[in-house]
């Protein structure tokens, strides 16, 4: 049936969102172990449906036609950082999003620009 093989799915979503998913493999690398980190993100949803169109339950016939049904998921995982332990101690080494930094660096210049211009406008501008 098609609404156990459904529940089979989030049982499963539900098993791989563990700790392993987000911690990763220790690396020895240089007399050094990096432990790499994620952060992992798993969406479910579902639909369901019925008869068709102004059929009650009081009805003594079965619905001619009708149905439903629909569902998905989907999971992501991004960098976000590396554990590091060393014989002198631990660190986490956050890891930048340089799309994320461009982009506001993109937005930061476009809001100066337009500030000047308005600031420039106003100087200038005849007054009545």
């Amino acid at each position: 049936m098609a609404l156990d093989r459904m529940f089979e799915v989030v049982e499963n979503l539900r098993e791989t969102a563990t700790a392993d998913a987000v911690f990763g493999q220790p690396q020895e690398v240089g007399g050094r172990v990096l432990i790499p980190v994620a952060e992992v993100g798993i969406g479910f949803g579902m639909g369901f449906g019925q008869g068709p169109a102004g059929a009650r339950e009081e009805d003594d016939e079965a619905p001619a036609e009708g149905e439903g049904g629909g569902a998905g998921g989907g999971a992501k995982a991004r960098p976000i950082a590396v554990i590091e332990v060393t014989p002198e101690g631990t660190q986490i080494r956050s890891i930048q999003d340089e799309t994320k930094v461009a982009l506001a660096g993109i937005a930061m210049v476009a809001w100066v620009v337009f500030c000047v211009t308005v600031t420039i406008r106003r100087i200038f501008a005849p007054t009545p």
